[in-house]
């Protein structure tokens, strides 16, 4: 289940919760509490939290692109490698056609572990999928070359079988590696001590409130999208299924009998 946008929401709630609080506590706090030295030590006090908040939350948003393009580099890497096997084992001959059927299997069968209908269903690892790989290599030590040209074709195939395989276990392991929680936790509190502070010298009225509102939403939403591109897979911002189902369609469409290049 994608839960970033109930984080999204937690987090603009506790960003908002924290402005309203700064502006109670102006409510209660006495006259001498709120004088302009007191508003200018707050001012710079609170542009160093200020500071260290934006450049964090530059870098995580940073951090989550590039894991989030990485992804799809290793989307990309795997569809095109499919690819290549297959072509390799066109190359071989006809005793290959059952490992290129096997091939085809995978193919599909990734594509929809890793691009479901429902995006909560992605399987990173899914053991029957795995298993069809581990037979298509079994069908490759089975085979026998009958000449220097077909064992060059079979080492080719057998390497990139492995590599096909390599990109399963890449997959599922750079997924899930994002910001810990408990630093997450901290530029929250970060914001919405910030948040209190403009609360708390802010005028009491309806352009004022918007304004807060309008700003604890946008950071909230900073926050909520750079959880989501780490996560690749099944969120509202996923990684593009196309190379994989372009990769399927094309094993689909090649021809069962073929011996050229």
């Amino acid at each position: 289940m994608n839960d970033t946008p109930i984080i999204g929401l937690i987090v603009f709630a506790v960003i908002l919760v924290g402005a309203f609080a700064g502006v109670k506590v102006r409510d209660r706090l006495p006259k001498h509490h709120l004088t302009d030295e007191t508003k200018n030590l707050v001012s710079i006090s609170t542009a160093v939290v200020a500071t260290v908040s934006a450049l964090v939350l530059g870098l995580l948003i940073s951090n989550a692109n590039t894991s989030f393009t990485r992804l799809g580099g290793e989307v990309t890497t795997l569809s095109a490698e499919i690819l290549r096997l297959d072509h390799i084992l066109r190359r071989y001959g006809a005793d290959a056609e059952p490992a290129r059927s096997k091939l085809l299997q995978y193919a599909e069968q990734k594509a929809d572990d890793l691009f479901p209908d429902d995006p909560a269903k992605v399987r990173l690892s899914n053991p029957s999928t795995y298993e069809l790989l581990q037979q298509l290599e079994d069908m490759l030590l089975a085979l026998r070359p009958a000449n220097p040209r077909d064992q060059w074709w079979l080492g080719q195939a057998m390497t990139l079988a492995a590599k096909v395989g390599d990109s399963r276990w890449l997959l599922a392991q750079q997924v899930g590696q994002g910001t810990p929680k408990a630093f997450v936790a901290l530029l929250v509190f970060w914001l919405a001590l910030l948040f209190a502070s403009f609360g708390l010298f802010a005028p009491p009225n309806l352009t004022s409130t918007i304004t807060l509102t309008l700003c604890a939403l946008a950071v909230a939403g900073a926050v909520a999208m750079f959880l989501e591109l780490e996560q690749g897979f099944g969120g509202v911002v996923r990684i593009s299924p196309e190379p994989m189902r372009k990769a399927v369609l094309t094993l689909e469409a090649e021809p069962s009998d073929q011996n050229s290049p």
